[in-house]
């Protein structure tokens, strides 16, 4: 641009600054609002207070080892420990359960039969009650098959025979049950439900203590009064040792520092990752997730009612693919946590 060109186009938005200083504002006017010609922000915006979701507890934001806490030879030629940052979220303190899952349930075969169908909704979305039969070869299943999910004496147990696509409608399901909430509120929408990463999921179930071998810390898993301490298989043909032949209600045993149940044993649970048995080294140190949408398999963690207590390990990889439904996996939610909280949860 030449300098008389400049100069002509100064002089034009010199005159239209002109204009509008006379009509009471500026060309970059302070939008009526009495900041004095200061940057302050724009004025008249609510605060932002996150609470706490139902059934959630806060997880603070911290510095951990993730990878195998004990020793073994095949983790560690993979997966050595790699020193980790997780940002504050929030995580379910339990499983869900199987009438936290029928509520979901309900509200898909009322509002979305149009929208997804029912072949879908019935095929992909509601609990497979044949696992307790299929998983397992010559296993009277007949009673759990017919009264898991439907009957009331389970409704504090958690859900199975949901795999990990139906995991994932779920978690938006339940964002947009709060946030239409919020919304008819006038309230600003939270973040969303999702499945817990897998380095989430890990330092969660350490509860605070970097290289735990348990949820509990290390390195039994009985209490010093001989009471197993999770839901789990203590020996081969052996499974009451712990007070139940299958799962149990969600919270029968005690939390971990967090105040997170069952992070160990009861059922496995589904998390966001895809597996790759060397993912570790390759996701970034904070917040690491890894995702590949070519690889159906998806990774599971805390070992379950049948496993036995190698699988109960914090640091134990585990893996199913994303359209098996099992007897024995489950999953728990999370919310990334946005701001200042309400009262002191971190």
């Amino acid at each position: 641009m030449n300098k008389l060109v400049f100069l002509k186009k100064a002089a034009v938005l010199c005159s239209v600054a002109a204009a509008l200083a006379l009509q009471g504002c500026g060309l970059f006017g302070r939008g009526g609002g009495d900041d004095r010609g200061e940057v302050v922000g724009v004025q008249g915006r609510e605060g932002w207070v996150m609470t706490v979701p139902y059934g959630m507890v806060p997880i603070p934001a911290g510095t951990f080892h993730m990878g195998q806490a004990d020793e073994d030879v095949a983790a560690s030629m993979i997966n050595f420990n790699k020193q980790v940052t997780i940002g504050g979220f929030y995580m379910d303190d339990t499983e869900i359960t199987n009438n936290e899952y029928r509520q979901f349930m309900e509200a898909m075969m009322q509002d979305s039969l149009s929208v997804l169908g029912e072949d879908f909704v019935m095929n992909e979305l509601y609990p497979d009650t044949t696992v307790w039969v299929k998983d397992f070869t010559h296993h009277m299943g007949d009673p759990l098959m017919v009264y898991y999910y439907s009957h009331p004496a389970f409704d504090n147990y958690p859900v199975v025979g949901v795999d990990w696509e139906a995991a994932q409608f779920f978690c938006e399901w339940r964002t947009d049950y709060l946030n239409s909430y919020r919304e008819s509120r006038g309230l600003f929408p939270m973040p969303n439900f999702r499945l817990p990463s897998e380095a989430e999921w890990e330092y969660a179930a350490r509860g605070g203590r970097d290289m735990a071998k348990y949820p509990w810390g290390n390195p039994y898993i009985r209490n010093s009064k001989g009471c197993m301490l999770a839901n789990f298989k203590p020996g081969r043909g052996n499974y009451y040792d712990d007070g139940f032949a299958y799962t149990a209600p969600v919270g029968a045993y005690f939390t971990n520092d967090f105040g997170l149940y069952d992070m160990s044993g009861n059922v496995s649970e589904w998390c966001e990752d895809a597996y790759n048995p060397a993912s570790v080294p390759l996701v970034w140190d904070l917040n690491p997730t890894y995702f590949d949408d070519e690889e159906p398999n998806k990774v599971v963690r805390g070992g379950s009612w049948k496993d036995i207590a190698y699988f109960l390990e914090t640091g134990t990889r585990d893996y199913q693919h994303k359209d098996s439904t099992n007897a024995y996996v489950g999953f728990r939610c999370a919310m990334t946590y946005l701001g200042r909280s309400a009262g002191n949860e971190f």
